[in-house]
């Protein structure tokens, strides 16, 4: 079974969690929640559309990010570093994707383990995608 959506708005990768006293951990990037928020929300729509229901079997991710073009830039492929480290984009994603218990958030995987192929690019919006944000594809293998 295949379930693939897009998510509009701008993508934010996943930062290292930073301590702040009294065993708190803060995300690092602000834009990371409200991306994951999104993602998870899309999937979930999605998934019941189609009825996806992950069974822990192996699952192969296609990630095609659209990042906002600097007026500075004019090549299609990003360059500039604002635009965040394309792993932890991915992991961003792969943990909005990803039921997680503790905090009652439900996913459409059941853990991100049962990624075993991912395939992720960055590009700046173009005729082929004209929007920014994200189109995810799940597929089980």
């Amino acid at each position: 079974m295949i379930l693939t959506f897009d998510v509009q708005g701008i993508p934010a990768p996943k930062g290292s969690l930073r301590h702040v006293g009294g065993g708190r951990l803060v995300e690092q990037v602000k834009a990371s929640r409200p991306w994951m928020t999104k993602v998870r929300a899309a999937a979930l729509a999605a998934a019941a559309d189609c009825g996806w229901k992950h069974d822990g079997q192996g699952v192969r991710v296609t990630l095609e990010l659209v990042v906002p073009r600097p007026k500075s830039v004019r090549r299609p492929m990003p360059v500039k570093r604002s635009a965040g480290d394309l792993d932890k984009h991915c992991r961003s994603v792969l943990d909005a994707l990803t039921t997680d218990a503790r905090h009652g958030l439900l996913g459409v995987l059941t853990d991100d383990s049962a990624v075993v192929d991912l395939v992720a690019s960055k590009r700046y919006p173009s005729g082929e995608r004209p929007f920014i944000g994200a189109v995810i594809t799940l597929e089980e293998v």
